[in-house]
């Protein structure tokens, strides 16, 4: 692999089927969205996801809320709705926003009002890491133990089960404060139509009927963190093993280093927020200076050894990557957002 370190400035900005359960979206306004917080400053704790929006706004979860930047202020636009940890960040194609919480499951919101689905509603659990919409239009829901699949009106569930995965028919839930060993990480739908599923336990890929094991030499491909599929057609893989690339038919190592999120930007760059040594153990992480963005050259990507660019920010743990319109590239961290 061919090294090459940058430096990027930092500002820190903190210091009706079976199975299926229905949940229609209200008509009316079921919680009116209060008086917004604005602040100068934007989250100050744990910040898992960054994603901008046909508008141009920057959404952020963080631990202490849902913050929306417009260049030139932030609003926590959940102070006052709840106290939840969020997670994850999704704009529809309608242009509404869905918010993953650790503990009280996804907020809905049209741009006046919420909407809280939980598992009273079907969802199948309260904590929900990650959420994406696919090519049809239904929403899903990453959660710890499984999967929700959201069509509008109603919830389709899909559990884990020790090292396999299938559908739920019987509307089955996890109870408030059940946390399952597993948490589903990353969702993507490839050029095929089929899904892919990372999760801390086996990667799953899923065609519409039935899930298998995604595997590796014959042996599961397991504890990805994050997946995505590039303007190519590869499909990216990141997780305790390091960060590889899958052509459809080979898969190819590219870091042994922890990989835990991977970004494409506008110019076919791969992005990824990763623990330097392999060495460093995964209980570590959180405490580790030893974190890195590493960017590899969309130009270089086809080679034995692609060019690397390594940045280092000395903030610890890092997150979720966004590049925003304007070219500036975001990173979540464990003390809010940084911007470079």
């Amino acid at each position: 692999m061919k090294y090459t370190y940058g430096l990027l400035f930092l500002f820190i900005f903190c210091t009706s089927g079976k199975g299926q359960t229905k949940a229609d979206l209200p008509k009316d306004n079921i919680k009116s969205e209060t008086k917004d917080v604005i602040t100068s400053l934007g989250p100050n704790d744990i910040t898992r996801t960054i994603k901008q929006d046909r508008k141009g706004n920057i959404w952020i979860a963080a631990f202490d809320g849902i913050f929306r930047y417009d260049g030139k202020s932030f609003t926590n636009i959940t102070s006052k709705v709840s106290s939840a940890r969020f997670f994850s960040v999704l704009e529809d194609r309608k242009g509404n926003l869905w918010f993953g919480s650790i503990g009280s499951g996804v907020y809905y919101y049209d741009g006046k009002s919420f909407q809280n689905f939980t598992t009273r509603e079907g969802l199948v659990n309260n904590e929900i890491g990650c959420i994406y919409q696919d090519k049809t239009g239904n929403i899903w829901f990453g959660a710890n133990g499984g999967v929700s699949r959201y069509d509008g009106k109603f919830f389709r569930n899909y559990m884990m089960n020790g090292d396999s995965m299938s559908e739920d028919r019987t509307g089955k839930t996890f109870p408030d404060g059940t946390r399952p060993p597993n948490e589903v990480t990353s969702i993507i739908e490839d050029k095929t139509g089929k899904f892919l599923f990372g999760t801390r336990g086996n990667t799953f890929v899923y065609d519409g009927k039935t899930f298998t094991v995604f595997t590796h030499n014959g042996k599961p491909f397991s504890n990805v963190r994050s997946i995505i599929e590039d303007k190519k057609g590869n499909i990216w893989l990141g997780g305790i093993d390091g960060l590889w690339r899958y052509d459809g038919s080979t898969l190819t190592n590219l870091a042994e280093n922890f990989v835990g999120y991977i970004y494409e930007d506008k110019n076919g760059n791969i992005w990824t927020s990763s623990v330097r040594s392999i060495n460093s153990s995964p209980a570590n992480h959180a405490s580790s200076r030893n974190w890195v963005l590493s960017r590899y050259e969309a130009k270089s990507l086809s080679n034995k050894e692609p060019t690397v660019t390594e940045i280092k920010p000395q903030v610890g743990m890092l997150f979720g990557i966004l590049e925003a319109y304007d070219g500036s590239i975001w990173v979540g961290g464990v003390d809010g957002v940084h911007r470079g």
